[in-house]
């Protein structure tokens, strides 16, 4: 017997695999997250950018200038690894740091016309491999799998 790991992220090694594992909703739930992080990793890398980044310059544009502690909050990212992306960010001029006017204890992190702008790029970055990702299915197909996730996600959200 081998100790290889096959890749489980190829279609053939899924075919191969025992009827149990193919229909187990969870590990297939596992299996799709795994090929679209590795995709959306490989893309982001490509034009030297982090989820991270995103999930900042995106949560910043929706909310507006915002503390680093809300902004770790808001985004799931640790309060101890929030301060090395607003580090990378600020470095690449895409976000400024500035003392809170009310609690001058506190940072207030507000994106750059640059981190716009960089923003709108990843965006479009994502959209492309969102649409990689979810190629083999339909319009209202892509939708009902946004609808389900949605739900699992804010489920056990809740239930954290």
């Amino acid at each position: 017997m081998s100790d290889s790991t096959p890749d489980l992220a190829s279609p053939t090694d899924r075919q191969a695999g025992a009827a149990r594992l193919r229909n187990l909703g969870t590990r297939l739930l596992s299996l799709a997250a795994i090929q679209s992080d590795r995709l959306v990793n490989e893309e982001l890398a490509r034009v030297d950018a982090r989820k991270w980044h995103y999930a900042v310059l995106a949560t910043l544009e929706e909310f507006g200038p915002t503390s680093q502690a809300e902004l770790s909050r808001r985004t799931g990212i640790y309060r101890s690894d929030i301060v090395a992306v607003i580090n990378e960010l600020s470095g690449r001029g895409l976000v400024e740091r500035s003392p809170n006017p009310a609690d001058r204890r506190q940072n207030i992190v507000t994106p750059t016309e640059q981190g716009h702008r960089r923003l709108l790029k990843l965006d479009k970055l994502l959209t492309e491999v969102e649409d990689e990702v979810l190629a083999p299915l339909t319009p209202p197909e892509r939708e009902q799998l946004a609808r389900l996730l949605a739900t699992l996600v804010d489920h056990h959200g809740r239930n954290a």
